[in-house]
């Protein structure tokens, strides 16, 4: 589902260049959840910019789905990234005046009419995510668990091949942030969906199948459910 070779990402601030990303390489397969962890300025946040296509690198490959995301301009990237990439922020990025149903609905409009079809998708998102009861009430009433369940339904309107969640349960108390990756893992299990969490909570990146460990711009460790040392590195760092 996503490959990038050789990442190279700089930023220039004044007359210096500051490298953010140094040669990464990744492979993320069809229906995978990957969490994405390491300390403040590690690269993170720059590879979910690079792979919803918000910015390019300055060097490499970045494919999603077959598709070269690093050779399309910057048109090209905004078209794919709507009907390909779904983003869940930590702070939601909600329309406070809309109701969670116009929410939700609210990314159907760049294409047109809403027709019966999209209607009927958006209320079976609205199930899934357990916000029945409360879909015509305005965003700026709801808890903010309640707010992040609006985020990931709006997300996945689309049926996006790649979910990207930045910190989605960084606001959040445990319990609501239990919910939130619980419904997260239903998504991913049930519907096959791909999801790159980038997160600091060791907590929430246990439910990935696998941890992606960066360090000074690069991978430092890749840790998969299936090793046999998993579960002691969540209770190391758990404790």
């Amino acid at each position: 589902m996503i490959h990038l070779e050789k990442i190279e990402k700089e930023f220039l601030q004044g007359q210096e260049k500051t490298s953010v990303l140094k040669g990464v390489d990744l492979e993320i397969k069809k229906g995978e959840f990957v969490a994405v962890m390491g300390p403040s300025g590690s690269g993170k946040s720059t590879l979910l910019q690079l792979l919803g296509g918000l910015d390019v690198p300055t060097e490499g490959k970045i494919e999603i789905d077959g598709s070269p995301l690093h050779q399309m301009k910057e048109k090209e990237r905004t078209v794919f990234r709507r009907k390909n990439i779904g983003f869940v922020f930590q702070n939601y990025q909600l329309l406070p005046t809309l109701t969670v149903e116009e929410n939700i609905a609210f990314p159907l409009h760049a294409e047109g009419k809403i027709t019966s079809e999209k209607s009927r998708r958006v209320q079976e998102l609205i199930n899934s995510v357990g916000l029945k009861d409360v879909s015509n009430k305005r965003i700026n009433l709801l808890s903010g668990g309640q707010q992040q369940r609006v985020a990931i339904a709006r997300a996945l309107i689309q049926n996006p091949a790649v979910l990207l969640a930045d910190e989605p349960t960084g606001n959040l108390d445990r319990e609501k942030a239990e919910e939130i990756l619980a419904l997260l893992s239903t998504f991913h299990a049930k519907h096959k969906q791909t999801i790159i969490m980038v997160t600091h909570d060791i907590f929430a990146a246990g439910f990935a199948d696998r941890i992606i460990l960066f360090k000074n711009g690069r991978i430092d460790q890749i840790i998969s459910r299936k090793d046999d040392n998993y579960a002691q590195y969540l209770a190391h760092f758990m404790a």
